[in-house]
Parts: C-alpha cells; sequence; structure tokens
C-alpha cells in the first residue's frame, strides 16, 4: 500500500481499516460491492478503488423504487471519479408494491415485523400473561416481546427486542390498534431478496462488502460481533465496521471523498429510502424533499402516509401518557408530604 500517501498520519482505525482490506480482497477473485448512494458506501468504493481492486468487483446498486434523484446523479458522478460501471438492478417488487401488498413500516424493522406477524394471527391487543397468549393463539414468541417475556424474566433493562423500549407502545395499540397492514418486508423485497438472487444468478462472486458501521446502530448492525464473515451462506466483509464518526470525517478529509447532493446540498445526515417511516426524522425528509424534489415527496407521501398519520398519533399519546404519569407522581409526592 505505499501508493497510499500519509496513510500513518491517520486514525489508527482508518490505517487497520485499509490493511484488513487489502488483505481481505487478496483472497478472493470476483467480488460485489453493494453501492446504495450515502456516505459510508461512498468510502467503501473510494477504499476498494485507491486500494486497486476495481478490477475485481462488481459494484451493483439497488434500486428500490423511491430513491433520491441526487442519490442516482451521485452514481453516475461515481463512475465517471472512480472509472467504473455501477450495474441498476430493479426489483420484481419495489418499495410501492411491497407496501400495497404486505403492509407499510412502522418505528422500527423489528417493531413492524412484531406487528405484523401479530396481525396475521388476528390478535387483539390484550394484555394477558404469556402462557395464556400461547394458549389463545398458539405458541409464538413474538408474544415474547408483547410481554417484555425477557426483560420480565431476566431483569435486564429493555432491549429493542421488547416492546417496552418505546413507552407506552403497548398501551397505544391496545387503545388504537392498527386498523391497516403494518411490515417491514418493503425493505426485504426490494434490497435483501434482490441482493440474494443478485449473487445466485452471479455465481462467481465470492464474497459481498457492504457499508455497516457498529457505530451506527441499529439492528443491523447489532446482529454483528466483527467485521468479516468468510463462513457464511454469502461471505460478507464490511470495511467500516469498526469506523468512528471522527474516523470517518478523517478519511473523508484525506481523501477528498465527494458525497451526493443529499448530503452536501439538501443538508441531510443520513441517506435511504426516501421518506422512510423507520427514519425517527422522516418529517424532516419530507420537508427536504418538498423543497428539492417535490414529485417524489408526493409519491412517499401516497405510499407512507398511513404509517406517517399513526406515527405521529402514538407520539402525541406518548406525550400524554408522560405527562399524565408526572401529574400523578406529583401528587403522590404531595400527598406523601400531607
Amino acid at each position: 500500500m505505499k501508493y497510499i500517501q500519509n496513510l500513518q498520519l491517520l486514525p489508527v482505525m482508518v490505517e487497520d481499516a485499509f490493511t484488513k482490506c487489502d488483505s481481505i480482497l487478496q483472497k478472493y477473485d470476483k467480488v460485489m460491492i453493494s453501492v446504495s448512494g450515502g456516505s459510508d458506501s461512498d468510502i467503501v468504493v473510494d477504499m476498494v478503488c485507491r486500494l486497486g481492486y476495481a478490477g475485481k468487483c462488481s459494484f451493483v446498486f439497488f434500486d428500490t423504487g423511491i430513491e433520491y434523484q441526487a442519490t442516482k446523479d451521485h452514481l453516475t458522478f461515481l463512475e465517471d471519479k472512480y472509472g467504473i460501471k455501477i450495474e441498476r438492478i430493479r426489483p420484481e417488487k419495489p418499495v410501492p408494491r411491497a407496501v400495497l401488498e404486505n403492509g407499510v413500516p412502522f418505528l422500527t424493522k423489528y417493531v413492524a415485523q412484531m406487528i405484523g406477524e401479530l396481525q396475521n394471527r388476528n390478535f387483539e391487543w390484550e394484555d394477558l400473561p404469556l402462557e395464556q397468549l400461547q394458549e389463545k393463539y398458539g405458541n409464538c414468541w413474538r408474544f415474547h416481546w408483547w410481554t417484555n417475556y425477557y426483560h420480565a424474566q431476566d431483569g435486564f433493562k429493555a432491549s429493542m427486542f421488547q416492546i417496552a423500549k418505546f413507552p407506552f407502545l403497548k398501551e397505544f395499540l391496545m387503545k388504537y390498534p392498527p386498523e391497516f397492514p403494518i411490515s417491514d418486508k418493503c425493505c426485504k423485497c426490494a434490497k435483501k431478496d434482490v441482493s440474494h438472487s443478485y449473487i445466485k444468478k452471479h455465481p462467481e462472486i465470492q464474497l459481498k462488502l457492504m457499508g455497516i458501521r457498529k457505530q451506527e446502530g441499529g439492528i443491523r448492525a447489532g446482529a454483528y460481533k466483527g467485521c468479516y464473515y468468510p463462513e457464511s451462506k454469502e461471505p460478507f466483509y464490511m470495511p467500516l465496521f469498526w469506523m468512528s464518526d471522527a474516523d470517518k470525517r478523517e478519511y473523508e478529509k484525506a481523501f477528498e471523498v465527494v458525497h451526493s447532493a443529499c448530503y452536501t446540498v439538501y443538508g441531510m445526515k443520513r441517506t435511504g429510502c426516501a421518506g422512510c417511516p423507520f427514519n425517527s426524522k422522516f418529517l424532516r425528509d419530507i420537508e427536504t424533499l418538498e423543497r428539492y424534489e417535490p414529485k417524489l415527496a408526493k409519491a412517499v407521501k401516497n405510499i407512507f402516509g398511513k404509517s406517517y398519520e399513526y406515527t405521529l398519533q402514538y407520539r402525541e399519546f406518548k406525550l400524554f401518557m408522560k405527562a399524565k404519569r408526572k401529574q400523578c407522581e406529583g401528587q403522590m409526592t404531595l400527598f406523601d408530604e400531607d
């Protein structure tokens, strides 16, 4: 890696990322890089090309059907800058169709999955012990989430795998049950299934690279303990997994990485599917879309409208319940003082 100047002046984690990426890519003849157009993805592309491995890579962009025009334009920029070809792949079920057939996203992927599974069992959103729920609806581990089973049994702080992680969500669902299907399958149909299908159609691909960082958090990053899984059914590697936000900024500065207009013009912090309800800042993103890409803004509001309304209703309910709890606690304190 002598041609990468002043690498030793960068944070240790960046230097380590280059070294490990170099050692791993040497082992493979054909690699697929999932290019999203996001900032982490940009660094993966830059690192691989800077190391001289672009020739053995297939750069692939999975178009979900609700992509920013700025992202699409950025793909062309990346092709011109690095002299590569990025293959655009459309899914059989893009997000609009997946949502129509399966249901809308809500809060997080895990929460949407749990609610959707309970809906499929015709759950009546009742607060019963785990044993009674399983007796009535069948032995389904989703009721562990609903009853905070692990939390209650082990005494741990509620995690993303218990409904208690989301204040008053259980009470909200009991009072205002969803009157429309909720699902996490839009991501699966428009991204995961397409990626699996692509690799299946290209058996020459031996390794997949993804721009996932542990510091991002979320269920995706939390599912992994390390950055490299060569023994997986579909071997994959995450070159940036251990990079912090500070490491990332240093990399961008040192190698003059240019991101899409979503970041540089729109002022967004993160990208992904436009208007995705899994993004807690979806209202801000919609405002951005209305300013810069109004046609797309109209489209996502039609696709995700029910989810936006339900999420805002939950937020209002949560504020009301917190205020009510605070008032009750205050009354108890006054009573105790008397």
